[in-house]
């Protein structure tokens, strides 16, 4: 999801991440949705400046590397995230939902085999796929 964000990053200007986790979370935002932020900053051409006026502080979330991000901790969720661009006339949102902590399975048991063979830091699932 995260490459596919920082990939469609080079088309829109507008972009935002609303990240949803359990109310048991500790953090906010999510490192993923901090990353994700990153990746989509490094591609982007342009950002198209918020002309928004807040009414209440952090109603338009916090911005990271110029990406608004949202944070949300709801009972019924596990780990999801979501962004959306927009440009005129149109919006594409890439969404991923974790429904059950078996879904992390795959790439926890990746991360286990890979990380004998491996002489450095590797930060990030993408770089062992």
């Amino acid at each position: 999801m995260m490459k596919y964000t920082a990939d469609a990053a080079r088309y829109f200007d507008d972009v935002e991440i609303i990240e949803y986790h359990h109310p048991g979370k500790l953090d906010a935002p999510s490192g993923t949705a901090i990353k994700t932020a990153e990746m989509i900053s490094e591609n982007r051409k342009n950002e198209s400046p918020r002309q928004s006026k807040e009414l209440l502080p952090g109603a338009l979330g916090a911005t990271h590397k110029g990406v608004p991000i949202h944070s949300l901790r709801l009972t019924g969720t596990i780990a999801n995230q979501a962004v959306t661009f927009g440009a005129p006339g149109q919006t594409l949102t890439i969404r991923h939902d974790s429904l059950d902590r078996e879904s992390f399975m795959p790439g926890v048991l990746l991360a286990c085999r890979k990380v004998m063979s491996s002489n450095s830091l590797v930060y990030g699932l993408e770089n062992l796929l």
